[in-house]
């Protein structure tokens, strides 16, 4: 009869997806069952994040392989310390909690791909002399909220192209197409809105397409992947005609999130709207599509939306609130006129104005563990590792006097000056790619900062 039963472990789930993100705490419980009197050298529980890539290529008649490995964290906690003199524990059913916070540095979502994954695992490891370790492991879906201007994100995207025809039709095609934002969740829908001028002599059909692009990089070498996520057609288009034509693009919900912050595994959407036309290459426009928790757009698109805009208690992980800024591109294509778009209210005293709030930080409740039942021994967690210091406490700056609009200020004493004007940021303008060339579509790192010399690749 072996002398362990069993081993088992559960965690508490902070949401109805069991997801974690940065700065979330993990609690649960593991369940020992023993038969008999047993010595153990050690008993700990972990938690740690990586990333892997692997795939080979062929060369004459030799295989080169590609690997490359990314550790983001590991943490561990003893419910029986290592030590010299094994420690025996009795027959019975055994139940230790434990604890832990996932840091609150940027780190890239869960994911699983042909050459290549990201995985979080919580493992239990017990040690026994001359005996095959006893492990039980769970896999943790993680959801990264690390992106930065979020709430510029959910503003709509516009872009316009012309094209000379020519050899087997005559005239031009012009397109105008507008987006209604940038970033969804899965299960949404993008509402794209295409205004078509067809002044040639050929027939064009209308089209929309949303593709995934993956990059894996190892050893200065990448290795790409390309996937239609969803493709639609519209109704063709005479010659010299004009027509406006609408889509409804479904984010499938079983969509991966966007990954950027990732080393050796890049994942990106892509929207490309293009008229399909015989013997002649097709005119199109492309936009960037980034895909985020749930959670994170419900919350970023009721920021957006919300009447107040002035001074907040931040309750955002730190990981939020150190994110670098990245501004987007100031480049305008000569002869583009701008669209005019309003800008979003301010208040009138720019001085209490705090900046749109980069929401991917949520406060998130945490289910509390019942008690044990009379038959098993509960082991409170171990004694934590890490001194916290009190945060330090400083008097508050003595008062001012102020002085209000219409009233006279007493002899002697100076009226503080008007508050200057605010300009909103270049961020939160709507982002505009205008007569866009043949070049390839606009490059994420005017959004995420660039993690590796990716190849940039896509097909038409």
């Amino acid at each position: 009869m072996p002398a362990i039963k069993s081993l088992t472990m559960v965690y508490d789930a902070l949401n109805e997806d069991g997801t974690f993100s940065e700065g979330d705490p993990i609690r649960g419980k593991v369940t020992l069952v023993v038969e008999k009197p047993t010595a153990v050298q050690s008993f700990f529980v972990k938690v740690k994040g990586d990333a892997h890539v692997r795939w080979t290529t062929r060369s004459g008649n030799h295989n080169h392989t590609h690997s490359a490995n990314r550790r983001y964290f590991k943490l561990k906690q003893f419910l029986i310390e290592e030590s010299a003199n094994e420690t025996v524990i009795p027959p019975g059913v055994h139940v230790y909690n434990f604890n832990f916070t996932i840091p609150s540095t940027s780190m890239p979502s869960s994911f699983r791909g042909t050459h290549g994954k990201i995985v979080y695992i919580l493992e239990a490891k017990l040690s026994r002399s001359w005996k095959v370790d006893k492990t039980a492991d769970k896999v943790i879906v993680f959801h990264s909220k690390s992106f930065p201007h979020l709430q510029s994100l959910m503003l709509r995207q516009v872009a316009e192209k012309d094209k000379e025809l020519g050899v087997f039709s005559s005239g031009k095609v012009h397109m105008e197409v507008t987006v209604d934002r940038m970033a969804y969740a899965p299960g949404e829908t993008a509402v794209v809105v295409a205004k078509i001028r067809n002044s040639s002599s050929s027939d064009m059909t209308p089209k929309v397409r949303l593709s995934q692009v993956i990059v894996y990089t190892a050893s200065s070498s990448t290795k790409h992947e390309n996937r239609t996520i969803n493709k639609m057609a519209h109704q063709i288009i005479g010659p010299h005609s004009e027509k406006e034509v609408k889509w409804a693009v479904k984010i499938p919900t079983n969509q991966e999130p966007t990954i950027k912050n990732c080393e050796i595994i890049s994942l990106e959407y892509i929207l490309k709207v293009y008229l399909d036309i015989s013997f002649a290459f097709d005119p199109e426009v492309t936009f960037p599509v980034i895909i985020i928790p749930p959670d994170l757009a419900s919350a970023s698109q009721q920021a957006v939306s919300g009447p107040s805009w002035g001074p907040h208690s931040s309750d955002f992980h730190p990981a939020a609130a150190s994110a670098p800024c990245y501004p987007p591109s100031t480049h305008r294509y000569e002869g583009a006129q701008p669209y005019s778009v309003a800008p979003p209210s301010y208040p009138a005293n720019p001085s209490g104005y705090a900046g749109p709030p980069m929401a991917w930080g949520f406060n998130q409740g945490i289910s509390s563990y019942g008690s044990p039942s009379s038959s098993r021994v509960l082991h409170p967690p171990p004694n934590p590792t890490a001194f916290y210091p009190p945060t330090s406490t400083f008097p508050p700056p003595p008062s001012a006097p102020v002085a209000h609009p219409g009233s006279s200020a007493p002899p002697g004493s100076h009226p503080h000056p008007s508050a200057p004007s605010y300009e909103p940021p270049s961020y939160m303008s709507t982002t505009n790619f205008l007569s866009q060339s043949d070049e390839p579509p606009p490059a994420y790192s005017l959004i995420f900062p660039s993690s590796a010399n990716d190849e940039s690749g896509g097909n038409k």
